[in-house]
């Protein structure tokens, strides 16, 4: 126990100095095992793990979802797809915020990454509202509270690497993300709606033009094409989400071409991201598998499990206990340190229980995204203010009756599974 504690506290001090969590949990993980078994049997292990986990095929996914958003993003449709919705919607009170919301809905089912999309709609959206005298405090809240839909709403990354992490199918996780992500997206156009008649943060947009509206669609209908193309391919079982992934890079490589709105210096950038962002997500994913096989020898798992199974506390309580830690996880760490950081425990703990892994995945998920904006780290509130150059505490008060909503919709998905459960439930049944 003595060990296990001062591995922990080593993970912690390494982590208090700025090793990114990948280095971190190998590191503990590898010195916890070699505390464990010694140093040969740890290095035996560690190499063992390291290429088990980064071989794993359901990897290939990300690499080429990401690299699907970030074509897209370098085409300007992203951008395009914001002009579309604002063009609808924006000429009611508030309407230029829904829009922006409705964008983001988009946006996420193409990008799958919180701050990638939070990064773009700050750049579009948010001197957009500003122009039509939205207050700063609104409009950056709206762009922060938009980006975290791309972690429920599919090609989630993070859906990918809790999938990975539990074994847990990807496709089903998928299908699983789309009615909470508009559950929450319906939600925050509720709130902005209801700010937008009782303040003066939103005006009335301009008046609509349906010309206007029909021309600006015309740029987003490939992408919707898309985006349904992907989707549908996972839910009718003719595509894995890897190989969906594929159709979706070569989808979108086609529209970005057709479009002419692609460099070859665009490329090239969207090909080194996406490689970036992809050695990052894998060494995270192999590094935890390290510090999860760590547990696994230590026993600590197999006694967590015993204390589910013997104790007189209902399971209501003990996963309100875990939701509760997560959300408290998510003041401090960024999504993927508290998935490779929680899931070693929090999953078998709740498999115990007897909750659907499925279900499960979409109410972690929902945590993290709900991370993503609480104070002291909200990685989507820093990324905000960096890109409008708004003060953090302005933006802060402006998510509070965002915050709200999202902790509404996370009860109504933990009281009522099949919110989440309907659609998954529908594909087996086909």
């Amino acid at each position: 126990m003595l060990t296990f504690i001062a591995i922990l506290v080593l993970l912690a001090v390494l982590m208090a100095f700025r090793v990114p969590i990948a280095f971190a949990m190998g590191i503990a993980g590898t010195l916890g095992l070699a505390a464990q078994l010694g140093m040969r049997p740890a290095l035996a292990v560690l190499e063992r793990t390291f290429f088990d986990t980064s071989a794993s095929f359901i990897l290939v996914a990300i690499p080429l979802f990401i690299l699907m958003a970030e074509l897209l993003t370098a085409g300007d449709v992203t951008r395009r797809a914001i002009v579309a919705c604002q063009s609808w919607i924006g000429h009611v009170r508030g309407g230029l915020a829904m829009a922006t919301v409705a964008a983001s809905v988009l946006l996420a089912a193409l990008v799958g990454s919180s701050t990638a999309s939070t990064a773009a709609m700050s750049a579009s959206a948010f001197p957009e509202m500003r122009a039509h005298r939205y207050s700063d405090r609104l409009a950056a809240a709206v762009v922060s509270v938009g980006g975290t839909l791309a972690v429920v709403v599919p090609p989630s990354i993070v859906l990918v690497v809790y999938g990975v992490l539990t074994e847990t199918s990807i496709g089903k996780l998928f299908i699983a993300g789309i009615i909470p992500g508009l559950l929450t997206a319906t939600g925050l156009a509720v709130v902005i709606k209801v700010i937008a008649h009782t303040t003066d943060q939103a005006p009335k947009g301009e008046p609509f033009v349906l010309k206007t509206a029909v021309k600006q669609s015309r740029h987003v209908i490939p992408m919707v094409v898309l985006m349904v193309a992907v989707i549908g391919a996972i839910y009718g079982g003719i595509a894995s989400p890897s190989e969906a992934a594929a159709l979706g890079v070569m989808g979108s490589l086609i529209i970005v071409l057709m479009q002419r709105t692609l460099s070859f210096v665009q490329l090239n950038k969207s090909i080194s991201s996406a490689i970036r962002a992809t050695v990052m997500i894998v060494a995270i994913v192999a590094c935890s598998a390290i510090f999860s096989n760590y547990l696994a020898f230590t026993r600590i798992t197999h006694a967590m499990l015993e204390f589910v199974a013997t104790t007189e506390m209902r399971r209501e309580v003990i996963m309100g206990i875990i939701i509760l830690v997560l959300l408290v996880m998510g003041m401090f760490m960024d999504q993927l340190a508290i998935l490779s950081l929680a899931m070693p425990l929090a999953f078998p703990t709740a498999m115990a229980l007897d909750y659907d892994p499925v279900w499960f995945g979409i109410v972690v998920t929902k945590t993290v995204e709900i991370g993503l904006l609480t104070p002291p780290l909200g990685l989507n509130v820093y990324v905000a203010a960096a890109q409008t150059r708004v003060p953090l505490g302005t933006i802060f008060r402006g998510i509070l009756p965002f915050l709200g909503m999202e902790i509404i919709v996370l009860i109504l998905l933990l009281s009522f599974p099949q919110i989440t459960l309907f659609l998954p439930d529908l594909m087996m049944a086909r």
